[in-house]
């Protein structure tokens, strides 16, 4: 496996499909750091909350969990600080939060990605790559698949690194030059 790119600062941003690893390798780029991690997830049904219960047990007592389903840019901001990295998981549930809240997702994003250009500490996030499968069937589907592309794109531009990771395997997609 290719060397960790390391997350002293900056933004980094971690792509990749559904149980990709993308997560668990986000967790392990702060492995060892006192890190905070900012979910974005809702236990709505039984399924989710096992979810949920798993990523906390993995993770462990280390971390600092924050749940922040819609104002994930203020809570970067409050809480983000030079010595304490944060983790956030994952702007796909972030998104679709958003959209069910009537909230104005393009706004929201812009917000976040002038955070992310020049961040108070060092920041990871997490999202899933939806634009490689299937169509999908409903407007619905089809208006989240679209925001999810394009709030990859914009917080990719804003971000120092990009890594796309598949069957556990990361890939370098955007690295900053080294001097």
């Amino acid at each position: 496996m290719p060397a960790r790119p390391t997350v002293s600062n900056g933004a980094t941003l971690i792509l990749g499909g559904a149980r990709s690893g993308k997560s668990a390798y986000a967790e392990s780029l702060l492995a060892g750091a006192p890190a905070l991690y900012l979910a974005t997830a809702q236990a709505r049904d039984g399924e989710m909350g096992d979810r949920i219960a798993r990523h906390r047990a993995r993770r462990g007592a280390d971390w600092t969990t924050l749940e922040e389903p819609l104002d994930l840019t203020g809570a970067l901001s409050r809480h983000l600080t030079p010595d304490r990295p944060a983790l956030v998981d994952c702007l796909t549930l972030w998104i679709s939060n958003l959209m069910e809240a009537g909230r104005d997702v393009e706004a929201a994003t812009a917000g976040l990605c002038r955070l992310l250009a020049d961040p108070p500490g060092p920041v990871v996030l997490v999202s899933n790559e939806v634009g490689m499968g299937l169509v999908p069937e409903t407007a619905l589907g089809r208006a989240f698949r679209d925001h999810q592309g394009r709030v990859n794109q914009e917080v990719a531009q804003a971000c120092r690194r990009v890594v796309f990771v598949a069957a556990g395997l990361p890939l370098m997609l955007k690295a900053p030059e080294i001097p």
